[in-house]
């Protein structure tokens, strides 16, 4: 059972069966194909779902005490669970949930695990880089609102307004009209829009790739260690292998003389 579960042939099944039922969830949200095909649609659902707690069920079996030490594991116990909770009565919004079974190609796909380890790996360093972030936009917020904010009060004419209308101005979202209206009467205020973008569309958010990427290449290191340790045991087991069947082969030839 422990080959099967490891083996290519059945974690490509478990990846079909994971894209089969995220597809058929998306076709339920279409009244027409439901109605027509909502038999068809909840059996597949019911039969992936009865795939995958038969896969976790062979896991429990085979990897026993070991199995929860494998956050993997964890992580698909508890997007099982959520999809084996009833979905009737006030439980019915849980029914929407049903699509975070779509997640467990997180857990599935090995290259999907790396981009999250090295996503949590970068998390220490992303932290710092939120607080310069939320710092900035403070600074600036308090700012825009003294400075503008009898002229444009629908954008920042309080803190918190200043606020989310500043992180709009950092996603790039329509921040020409916002700023236009304030150069009407203060024609100058370009310098403040362009400064604030400069520093954290293009300063900040590039230290946050910046962080990511380096996490993913030390998480691709890691990697490459364990394997080269993994390959340098195997080859010295084998060449312990070879040296005492030499022995044995030498004992032979002495006792045959």
């Amino acid at each position: 059972m422990r080959d099967l579960l490891e083996s290519k042939g059945f974690q490509r099944f478990i990846i079909a069966v994971i894209l089969i039922n995220a597809a058929t969830l998306g076709l339920e949200t279409f009244p027409d194909i439901l109605r027509e095909y909502g038999t068809a649609l909840h059996v597949i659902d019911h039969v992936a779902l009865y795939i995958f707690v038969a896969e976790l069920l062979a896991k429990v079996l085979v990897y026993r005490r070991d199995f929860l030490k494998d956050p993997w594991n964890v992580f698909d116990s508890v997007i099982i669970a959520i999809a084996l909770l009833p979905t009737t009565g006030g439980l019915s919004v849980l029914r929407s949930l049903r699509i975070l079974r779509a997640l467990r190609l997180l857990s599935v796909v090995p290259s999907l695990r790396r981009v999250v380890a090295a996503l949590l790996r970068a998390m220490p360093g992303m932290s710092s880089i939120v607080l310069l972030l939320g710092l900035v936009l403070y600074i600036a917020a308090v700012m825009a609102t003294k400075l503008y904010g009898a002229t444009a009060p629908d954008y920042f004419g309080s803190l918190q307004t200043s606020l989310f209308t500043l992180f709009q101005t950092m996603t790039g979202e329509a921040w020409p009209d916002i700023a236009r209206e304030v150069m009407s009467v203060y024609p100058s205020a370009w310098i403040f829009f362009v400064v604030f973008i400069l520093l954290c569309s293009f300063v900040i958010l590039n230290l946050f790739m910046a962080v990511v990427v380096s996490a993913h290449e030390a998480e691709t290191r890691s990697e490459l260690a364990e394997f080269e340790e993994s390959t340098e045991a195997a080859t010295d087991r084998i060449l312990a292998e070879l040296a005492a069947l030499r022995q044995e082969l030498r004992q032979l030839q002495e006792t045959s003389r």
